[in-house]
């Protein structure tokens, strides 16, 4: 841990550094890059510096206890215990600030819930987890807007896209992608037979801009060629022509239509940004479709995260074994119970590997 801790204090004072460059502060994108970096930083330094006074408060007091003082001895003595425990509650929070973080949690959230087996009844529970979840989010004081909404007229939703936008917001929502089941006696049902029923729930971190940088020394290779017309037409003797290679990617773009080589220039480079603006948009829509089919699987009752039991007033969480017997205040919006436990796993899972 304290070779983890010598690294980032490294990279703190090389930011430090360069962000007091000249050069730095003149382009704009860089300095909130690196300024950005550092201030996620500072919490670990700040902590990594409480932890070493400790240490050395400790070592100080038990090279004491071996001097020849007897009061200091004593005052050592008594004081030596408090300065352990100090210890393991500053190192327990150093070990959960170097946990790695996901990235994502900082963004917003694009929430789908779909309708999966069992008819009008999943239909119903639909709408009663997007309620739901509009309400967890009123308590966090985020904001919820509906992009997409197909309902069936009878209280239920076939499907809804929402954005939710707040601070945490993906760090929190981030447990609910699965399969939701929910078990009751439909109002329709004269037997009181219990039905079970899914619905799906996806949830993805608001996808970023894609941009598209090239460094044109490192990533182009440019030809120039002499352009040729068609017979009878006038024929462009200069070289003209340009061809462009992009070498990570391998694509090829080559102007020939303008008189100019600059303009060609221009021209290919223009056309090979768009080509790779839209390749690295269809990677992160490829990215965006596997992450959402792993979370939703079928949308079958059996592939469940949690069950909702309204005749138990019940509800279970099966990946942390969790049952509450609060089945209303969770469709209320009551959900940081459930989402605490799974926090608290994820993090002892992040800090054991």
């Amino acid at each position: 841990m304290l070779d983890k801790i010598k690294g980032i204090e490294e990279r703190f004072a090389e930011l430090e550094k360069k962000l007091q460059d000249p050069a730095t502060i003149a382009n704009n994108r860089e300095y909130a890059r690196l300024a950005k970096e550092r201030a996620q930083l500072v919490e670990v330094i700040d902590c990594a510096r409480e932890y070493r006074k400790v240490m050395d408060e400790i070592a100080e007091h038990k090279s004491i206890l071996e001097g020849d003082d007897a009061e200091l001895r004593e005052l050592a003595k008594a004081e030596l215990p408090a300065l352990q425990k100090s210890e393991e509650a500053v190192e327990q929070k150093l070990r959960q600030l170097l946990t790695p973080r996901d990235p994502n949690d900082d963004k917003n959230v694009l929430l789908e819930i779909r309708a999966g087996t069992g008819g009008a009844e999943a239909s119903l529970f639909a709408g009663e987890l997007y309620r739901m979840y509009s309400r967890y989010a009123e308590r966090h004081g985020w904001k919820v807007e509906a992009m997409s909404l197909s309902d069936t007229g009878l209280g239920g939703i076939k499907e809804v896209i929402a954005l939710i936008t707040g601070r945490g917001a993906y760090s929190r929502l981030k447990y609910e992608g699965g399969v939701h089941r929910v078990q009751r006696v439909p109002e329709t049902e004269g037997s009181g037979r219990i039905h079970t029923s899914a619905v799906t729930v996806a949830v993805l971190p608001e996808a970023d801009d894609v941009e598209v940088s090239i460094n044109e020394e490192k990533d182009l290779r440019i030809d120039v060629m002499r352009a040729s017309g068609p017979g009878g037409q006038s024929v462009n003797t200069t070289d003209s022509a340009v061809r462009i290679t992009h070498i990570p990617s391998g694509m090829v773009i080559v102007c020939r239509d303008e008189k100019s080589q600059h303009k060609n220039k221009a021209r290919a480079l223009k056309i090979l940004r768009a080509r790779l603006l839209e390749k690295a948009r269809a990677e992160q829509d490829a990215q965006i479709a596997a992450t959402r089919r792993s979370m939703v699987g079928t949308g079958d009752r059996s592939e469940r995260i949690r069950t909702y039991n309204f005749p138990q007033s019940r509800v279970t969480d099966h990946r942390i074994n969790l049952t509450l017997h609060q089945l209303d205040q969770v469709l209320d919006g009551a959900l940081d119970p459930i989402i605490d436990g799974l926090a608290t796993q994820e993090q002892a899972e992040a800090l054991s590997a």
